[in-house]
């Protein structure tokens, strides 16, 4: 069970990293919005800079979400490896058939 507590706190701790880089992109386009609409040089050419740090944050949520993903894929098949579950023959990528 102390497992179970470290991956649920790893979890909550990638999607509070989430949730701000999400509050900093929302603030990123406002900003975009607000420099495109002014249509003043100086602000357009501070969009280049804005639109790649935008660029980034969505590069590092996708890293987070792959993160998550691969923790979790883990913590699944350790509890099974632990509670002595027969694997199944999948591959990664390859779908189960299921009986209809």
């Amino acid at each position: 069970m102390e497992g179970d507590n470290k991956v649920m706190q790893a979890f909550q701790k990638s999607f509070v990293q989430v949730q701000s880089i999400l509050e900093q992109n929302r603030i990123l386009i406002n900003e975009i919005n607000q420099n495109h609409e002014s249509k003043l040089p100086d602000n357009l050419g501070r969009n280049v800079g804005l639109i790649r740090e935008l660029n980034n944050n969505i590069r590092r949520v996708v890293d987070l979400y792959a993160e998550l993903s691969s923790s979790f894929a883990r913590s699944v098949d350790s509890e099974g490896d632990s509670a002595g579950a027969i694997r199944s023959d999948t591959r990664p990528g390859q779908k189960r058939s299921r009986a209809i």
